[in-house]
């Protein structure tokens, strides 16, 4: 992460409803810091049917792009017997400790076999259903892209939230690294304070490039990387489109959040419907996509390849 959210979904009575309460409306409180993806869910729904205030009701409260704030949130919205919980990255695991019985839909999760989520992806059982984001992969085409755009690069930086699922993507970037020839400088922060220092410290050993991997940490805070990154003059590739499309970054590299959330609309469907989420099989992310920014290529005064222009599947002219 791979982004930090959470969508909690309760029942609630309708002002309409009977005593016997016929009329009961799905209630979704949303723990999101990530207004697009939010929205994203809220299509999902759109698309099959619910419409907010009629026969489904969204509340938001973000956690401010405060993790610490998740348990909180989520032990309150456990405590109003919700129905379902809709929970991507960190907020899926906290949401799990939380309840076992709860059906819980993971629009975005690194590994949730590894993080004791589920039993297997075809059925894994308990009470959480969703997509799996991690790809052992991934990784190594973030720095195979780096060494494609900076042939000459030697040394890359990788900046990583070892407090979730860091571990499991640097190992795969080291692997990576040593197998084409890259010398990688890990640079581990906990919170955005951490960031200025990071940044410094790749200055400091003269990194050539940067690779910002999946995190909702990064992704809550991405304008204040993008910045630092454009201020240090820094080649960076991103997990996420936002990061180039909104904010100028120059790569990026990964499955598409916002779809994910859309289609995450449709296992709680199913799940209200009656479906058990442990007896529906977590899907893997169908498509990865690679945008470009020429824009701020230019303003680095590089020459992008044009093998990685003919590849992009967007380009910011």
């Amino acid at each position: 992460m791979a982004v930090g959210v959470a969508l909690i979904t309760s029942v609630a009575t309708s002002p309409a409803a009977t005593a016997q309460d016929a009329a009961r409306v799905p209630r979704v409180g949303v723990i999101a810091s990530s207004s697009p993806l939010l929205e994203a869910f809220r299509q999902g729904l759109r698309e099959l049917g619910y419409v907010e205030g009629q026969n489904i009701v969204v509340e938001h409260r973000s956690p401010e792009g405060r993790d610490e704030r998740l348990p909180e949130l989520t032990a309150e919205l456990v405590h109003q017997k919700v129905d379902v919980i809709v929970a991507g990255s960190h907020a899926a695991v906290v949401a799990r400790k939380a309840t076992a019985t709860i059906p819980i839909v993971m629009p975005i999760i690194t590994d949730p076999v590894r993080l004791g989520l589920a039993a297997n992806l075809a059925k894994p059982g308990g009470n959480a259903t969703g997509f799996a984001t991690q790809n052992d992969e991934l990784p190594g085409k973030w720095l195979e892209i780096v060494k494609e755009t900076l042939p000459r690069a030697s040394r890359v930086a990788i900046l990583v939230h070892p407090t979730y699922d860091g571990g499991v993507q640097l190992k795969a970037a080291e692997r990576a690294a040593r197998s084409i020839g890259l010398r990688l400088q890990v640079l581990k922060v906990e919170n955005r304070d951490d960031f200025a220092a990071a940044f410094a410290e790749m200055r400091k050993q003269r990194a050539e490039a940067l690779v910002v991997s999946s995190s909702a940490l990064f992704y809550t805070h991405r304008a204040r990387l993008v910045e630092l990154a454009s201020t240090h003059r820094l080649p960076t590739i991103y997990h996420q489109s936002e990061f180039v499309v909104e904010l100028g970054g120059l790569m990026s590299y990964g499955p598409d959040f916002r779809d994910l959330f859309r289609r995450s609309a449709a296992y709680v469907d199913r799940i209200l419907k009656g479906a058990k989420p442990g007896e529906l099989p977590i899907q893997q992310p169908a498509t990865f996509e690679l945008v470009v920014n020429r824009r701020a290529a230019k303003t680095l005064g590089l020459t992008l390849p044009e093998s990685l222009l003919l590849r992009a599947d967007r380009l910011i002219e």
